[in-house]
């Protein structure tokens, strides 16, 4: 069993990603498909639980920005013995941008919150107790590329 924590902006390409490898496997866990109001972690943290408990591996899509938001999910897996990988989606602030601008409705998020979220943003360490991280860059053609995990492969926060 695995439990997949995707890590990146909005509108970074994570959903899409979710459903082009992994709908078919893996059980989706969003707090975007949750109502919105309290408790929406422990709702997450109940979804959770009861899939693992079921054998059912899940991926995690939220932006999962700092090492808090990891902390708890990473504990999960651990308690119930699962792998857990990480993908951490390339910040790009424009790209997002222009991706949410083409998003109708509550896919919509507004622009304060990508910047809100850039600047929380943590790039994922195996020492926070993954076992596999993946770096994902979306190319061009509008393809994932995923690469294994190296921080000197990495460009900065900053130079984006």
């Amino acid at each position: 069993m695995q439990l997949v924590i995707l890590i990146g902006l909005q509108a970074s390409g994570k959903t899409t990603f979710f459903r082009r490898y992994f709908a078919a496997t893996h059980q989706h866990i969003s707090k975007d498909l949750m109502r919105k109001g309290k408790n929406r972690d422990r709702r997450q943290a109940q979804l959770i639980e009861t899939a693992l408990q079921a054998g059912q591996s899940i991926v995690v899509d939220n932006t999962n920005p700092t090492l808090s938001d990891r902390a708890s999910l990473i504990q999960l897996g651990q308690a119930y013995g699962v792998e857990i990988i990480g993908y951490y989606f390339e910040s790009n602030v424009r790209n997002s941008l222009e991706r949410n601008q083409h998003r109708t409705g509550k896919a919509r998020v507004p622009d304060v919150g990508i910047f809100a979220t850039v600047k929380k943003l943590v790039r994922p360490s195996y020492s926070e107790g993954f076992d596999q991280l993946f770096h994902v860059q979306i190319t061009d053609a509008n393809e994932f590329r995923i690469t294994q995990w190296t921080t000197t492969a990495l460009k900065s926060e900053c130079d984006r």
